[in-house]
């Protein structure tokens, strides 16, 4: 039998996903849809960090070595080898979690600073094989991707029909992270990201639940990247450089860490308004991004849901 509090915030949640599927469909005839499936792309990829910093406490610094490098994996086998574009993504998607477990094996060895250093790392060794290997193209980037024919049905070079392939993804990996922070496993990893000793002593393998959360975050970042690799027919080194994996952090921090539409809004917020001030202030957009950044942090320290969450609790609207 539900419990009086369970059945309101479940219908919350009916109605959660209600509206971002309502608002998905419709956006593509509203707004140019080529932004919005960069928005979904990176959506995506904050919302895969935020299970591992927001919710496993683990800060990896080299998350775009899993963006950049299932695009890469993606682009050659959709361009040189022929595949259809859902087993692109769905080999994206399987390198990256392999790369993940190679990673986070590493990592996960050391904690804090430490850890965010060996991810860094990591991910500049992947930058320098993709800037020198023959296949990525180097400084020119992998080019001519091809969108295909999905489940050789349905033409995804149609700008309506890819979004709604990428909406598609987003929403089924915007689902699975939900399921994973509300499931016992997501709650071990809470308890390990409060008080890793408490957990250790409560007989939970700490160094399993955080390789696990590596790997799924990795293989959640690599569907991101490539569904972005066959957006814009183009997999380059900015997909694997640092400055990427650092984009991520500040559209998680923005939008709300450790909440679950703090990432979706902090890339909304970030990519859109980059896309809006570009054309009017040129390379002074990164200024203007770094100062917004911090006002955020100053005045939202919770982020920009976090703090909406705070109030609706104080006012007994989100219990």
């Amino acid at each position: 039998m539900n419990s009086p509090v369970s059945a309101p915030k479940s219908n919350r949640v009916v109605l959660m996903f209600v509206a971002m599927l309502a608002v998905g469909s419709v956006a593509p005839f509203l707004v140019y849809p080529t932004l919005l499936m960069k928005l979904l792309c990176f959506a995506l990829f904050a919302c895969a960090f935020n299970l591992l910093l927001g919710y496993a406490g683990l800060l990896s610094f080299g998350h775009a070595a899993f963006l950049g490098g299932s695009a890469y994996i993606t682009g050659y086998l959709c361009r040189d080898l022929g595949l259809t574009p859902e087993l692109g993504v769905l080999a994206g998607g399987v390198f990256s979690g392999l790369m993940g477990a190679l990673f986070g094996w590493v990592a996960i060895r050391r904690a804090g600073i430490y850890f965010a250093m060996i991810t860094l790392g990591l991910a500049q060794l992947v930058f320098f094989l993709a800037m020198q290997m023959k296949f990525t193209g180097g400084e020119d980037g992998m080019q001519g991707i091809p969108r295909g024919m999905l489940f050789g049905v349905v033409d995804l070079s149609d700008n309506i029909a890819m979004y709604f392939f990428v909406f598609a993804v987003f929403m089924a990996g915007f689902w699975l992270v939900y399921r994973t922070i509300h499931s016992p496993f997501g709650q071990i990893l809470k308890a390990i990201r409060d008080n890793e000793a408490r957990a250790t002593s409560l007989g939970y393998d700490v160094a399993k639940f955080k390789l696990l959360a590596f790997v799924i975050s990795a293989s959640l970042a690599g569907v991101a990247g490539s569904t972005k690799a066959l957006v814009f027919q183009l997999a380059s080194l900015a997909d694997v450089h640092w400055h990427t994996s650092g984009q991520v952090v500040l559209m998680t921090l923005m939008g709300g860490l450790g909440t679950v539409l703090g990432p979706v809004v902090g890339a909304i917020t970030l990519i859109g308004l980059e896309n809006m001030l570009a054309d009017k202030v040129g390379s002074w957009v990164t200024v203007i991004m770094g100062g917004l950044f911090v006002v955020c942090v100053l005045v939202f320290r919770r982020g920009l849901v976090g703090e909406l969450n705070a109030v609706l609790q104080r006012n007994g609207l989100n219990r």
